[in-house]
């Protein structure tokens, strides 16, 4: 069935094909008559490498090449999608899937539990971090990748799955008959104090629903004392819905409020979007956390604020997506996910960073020269082309490279998961839990009788400039200069477990809060340690220089 379909396919596109090759003077007068001939050949191609290629081939993989290959050139927002990566990107842009809830990562031969989220079918069940799923509906798990182990633990919620685990505490094998839900992914991942008056509210990204989810977080935060002032923190959000934006900005913008203007190919396609609803707060002092990774909404959400001059913006440059994605079936249950427009914040500025329109390898940042001024509400001077500047600057510290790569290993997290099992009774609190000079000491013997893949930058450095020394036959005396360089770095891995102390501890301990207080102790903690945060509070208890700001200071162009 599933072949006549695909061979009824060829036929229309071919007949097509042929009706419009008949009729190519009319189609010379535009674009048509080249898009007929291509798919033409595209399908003469499939059709030939189907039935001639020297090893059977599918028919599925040819399109997915094709597609890939048609795309390649445009921007990394655009491509094909099957009807199987179409369900997992809704699942991504809803937040919600069926299953038991818990987060997995695959350790030697078994995949383990690495989170059980907070009052899920896994949390209520019993399932740790550290149990090791060996069965799941009897079947053995053994050798199953992460995926394998997703696609069984998924399913239609009120449905049942048997899991059996060997449990981190005590090494007894238990089955576990759960029941799945609607598990939702929640956008506000935290909402809470920093100090007096001044609330936080942590959001990750832009899922359906996230609107319900801040609205509620804020009645939250106003139910439990007197909001002086608010930090939204929109760092590392990588965005989602435009829907989801706008009535967020609702939330603290007048009524009917100009957000963002969408362009399309034609200037028939613009469109205005305005706030929908009347604002929650319109006069609290606000401030937005931006760095890198703020990307597309949330750009937006920033963005606007700072046009209109409603918040101060502090961090680091976003990441700069000014690109608008549409999702358009092809058939068959496939859809495109392609690039349709550019969005344009209050002011009139785009904040796109890349220019994709050469539709070649040649793809860069848009230059200094093109970068363009413009205006927020107040006369203050921003620009397009490069992402959004903060108006204050705080920018992160580098993370140890040898921390993370510790992390990757899976060296931290057995650590955590072994001091966790072997305290059946500890309470950590997210704010002050530490761990002991005594547990670094055994978490350093443990790290020292394992092998750790690690060279530091410098030493590759100075490895590269040794190879091009040599190449260049410069004399001995720079090569030995440079071999004595090398041997005086302090980079090996008991070295690098006193260098990089700090941040292996804060990555060990806040591996155990998460064990115990789930994800939102772990923000709890981070955010008394970001130094972010600490400017936020610092310019919300300083009105006249939070007024000043928004009245008179302009942004960098870069």
């Amino acid at each position: 069935m599933k072949k006549s379909r695909r061979l009824s396919l060829v036929s229309a596109v071919l007949t097509f094909a042929g009706v419009a090759a008949a009729n190519g003077s009319a189609y010379a007068q535009n674009d048509d008559f080249e898009l007929v001939r291509n798919v033409e050949t595209v399908v003469n191609m499939m059709r030939e490498l189907s039935v001639g290629y020297v090893d059977p081939i599918s028919p599925d993989v040819l399109m997915s090449a094709a597609a890939e290959g048609m795309t390649d050139r445009l921007d990394p927002y655009t491509g094909y999608m099957s009807e199987e990566e179409m369900k997992q990107f809704e699942q991504i842009t809803t937040g919600k899937y069926g299953g038991i809830g818990a987060v997995i990562r695959l350790r030697g031969d078994y995949v383990i539990i690495a989170e059980p989220y907070k009052d899920s079918p896994a949390d209520r069940a019993g399932l740790k971090a550290g149990d090791k799923i060996v069965a799941i509906n009897g079947e053995d798990a053994r050798g199953f990748t992460t995926e394998q182990v997703s696609n069984r633990l998924k399913g239609d919620p009120n449905t049942n799955v048997k899991v059996t685990v060997e449990r981190l505490a005590d090494g007894e094998v238990v089955t576990h008959k759960i029941k799945r839900e609607r598990i939702s992914m929640p956008g506000v991942t935290y909402a809470g104090w920093l100090a007096d008056g001044i609330g936080v509210i942590c959001h990750s990204d832009f899922t359906e629903g996230c609107y319900d989810e801040m609205r509620a977080a804020i009645e939250q935060l106003r139910s439990e004392d007197e909001l002086k002032g608010l930090v939204l923190d929109y760092r590392n959000n990588g965005g989602g819905f435009l829907s989801e934006a706008i009535k967020i900005l609702s939330l603290f913008v007048p009524k009917g409020t100009e957000t963002v203007t969408v362009r399309g190919r034609n200037a028939s396609d613009e469109q205005v979007y305005r706030t929908p609803f009347e604002p929650l707060l319109p006069e609290l002092p606000l401030v937005v956390l931006v760095n890198g990774n703020t990307a597309s909404s949330s750009e937006i959400v920033a963005g606007t604020l700072q046009d209109i001059d409603r918040a101060v913006l502090i961090g680091s440059k976003s990441f700069g997506k000014g690109l608008v994605q549409s999702t358009v079936p092809v058939g068959y249950g496939a859809y495109v996910k392609m690039t349709t427009a550019k969005y344009y914040i209050p002011s009139g500025r785009c904040i796109q960073n890349i220019d994709y329109s050469s539709h070649d390898d040649n793809v860069h940042e848009v230059p200094d020269s093109l970068v363009n001024e413009f205006s927020t509400r107040n006369g203050r001077k921003v620009y397009d082309g490069g992402g959004i500047m903060p108006d204050v600057r705080v920018e992160e510290k580098p993370f140890s490279r040898f921390a993370l790569t510790l992390y990757a290993m899976g060296y931290i997290d057995e650590f955590c998961d072994r001091y966790v099992a072997s305290r059946p009774n500890l309470n950590a609190d997210s704010r002050s839990f530490a761990i002991t000079d005594a547990d670094y000491d055994d978490f350093t013997a443990y790290v020292l009788a394992k092998e750790v893949p690690y060279t530091s930058a410098t030493r590759y450095a100075l490895r590269q400039l040794r190879t091009a020394v040599d190449a260049d036959r410069y004399d001995d005396r720079i090569g030995a200069l440079l071999e004595q360089m090398e041997n005086s770095l302090n980079d090996d891995t008991a070295s690098n477990m006193r260098t990089y102390r700090d941040d292996i501890v804060n990555t060990i301990e806040s591996g155990i809060v998460r064990r115990l207080n789930y994800s939102a102790g772990v923000i709890e903690r981070e955010l008394l340690s970001s130094p972010e945060v600490a400017a936020a509070v610092e310019l919300l208890r300083d009105p006249a220089r939070y007024a000043d700001i928004l009245e008179n200071q302009d942004t960098v162009k870069k």
